[in-house]
């Protein structure tokens, strides 16, 4: 709906304003803070993107996926027999078998995603980003991490942006569809409320701010252009489209209040895993660290957590 798109406009300054005051908010303490932690745990795609994965060090994250927050700290907060993992793991394409069967060896019925689509940059032709997508589904992937060509958004082709999207969420088949919207490269928070439009339009299934690779990644002022967008799709269609910020998200402070964000604007209903995700590699560690004190009154030494 290109009329909808050509009528868009941020009130940068207000959105940035906002932003600032959300810094500002109280923090919540004690049973609370943990509560708001075990929550975030089972929000977060345990993600490993890295040059150097091997079958090894997937496994190991699957491990870890699966039991996110050591047995005893659990079973102080009674938390032990909830079944608390993370929402995904989150793999290359040519690591998604590793994960899928090392999943299924630990008997966990988690999804696989898998980063797809020309990931990071973008900038390979569509038909070589198609059998990406396609391949993943075919190895195990569950959930689909696609990332948009930003030279679409900067040069407004937005009919051509729906279309490369559109084809992507077909190719995905069964799979859920997260868009990366890359926001860091698409110049202005306007672009950043018109490729969200644009790829919910599209079909996708989740909008997601970064590759967690480009120089800025995920901002509290885009999260809140996002979350309006997601918002004001809801309002037009009824169709409730998930947000996932990542990129740069590595403290539990940061997890609660981007928790907390999403609650202010979009409800409790967002706050599952099927409508939010955080997109982290070494945020579990400092939420089980968080936990750790919580639970002994210490702060946790090197060898108290290793497997994190």
């Amino acid at each position: 709906e290109l009329g909808w798109i050509s009528k868009v406009h941020v009130n940068r300054p207000a959105v940035v304003r906002h932003a600032e005051q959300i810094k500002k908010w109280r923090t919540v303490r004690g049973n609370w803070q943990a509560a708001w932690l075990l929550k975030a745990v089972t929000c977060i795609d345990l993600t490993t993107l890295s040059g150097d994965d091997t079958p090894s060090n997937v496994h190991r994250l699957c491990f870890k996926a699966k039991h996110p927050i050591r047995e005893d700290l659990l079973k102080a907060l009674d938390m032990h027999d909830k079944g608390i993992t993370v929402g995904a793991v989150c793999v290359y394409p040519a690591r998604v078998t590793d994960a899928v069967n090392a999943l299924k060896a630990a008997g966990c019925n988690m999804p696989v995603a898998s980063v797809a689509a020309g990931f990071p940059s973008g900038q390979t032709p569509l038909e070589t980003k198609l059998t990406e997508i396609k391949l993943a589904v075919e190895y195990g992937a569950r959930e689909i991490d696609i990332v948009i060509s930003r030279s679409l958004v900067l040069a407004g082709q937005w009919e051509g942006l729906y279309e490369e999207i559109r084809q992507c969420r077909e190719a995905c088949g069964e799979a859920h569809m997260k868009t990366i919207l890359a926001t860091g490269e698409l110049g202005s928070l306007d672009n950043v409320y018109k490729a969200s439009m644009i790829a919910m339009m599209a079909g996708s299934d989740f909008i997601k701010t970064s590759t967690g690779k480009e120089v800025e990644n995920a901002t509290l002022p885009v999260g809140v252009v996002m979350m309006r967008a997601i918002k004001e799709y809801y309002w037009q269609t009824g169709n409730k489209v998930g947000f996932k910020p990542a990129g740069g998200i590595r403290t539990a402070k940061e997890a609660i209040t981007w928790l907390m964000l999403v609650k202010e604007e979009l409800g409790v209903e967002w706050l599952t895993p099927e409508l939010f995700r955080l997109g982290a590699s070494s945020l579990l560690e400092d939420i089980e660290k968080q936990i750790f004190y919580h639970v002994t009154g210490s702060y946790a030494l090197q060898h108290d957590l290793a497997a994190a």
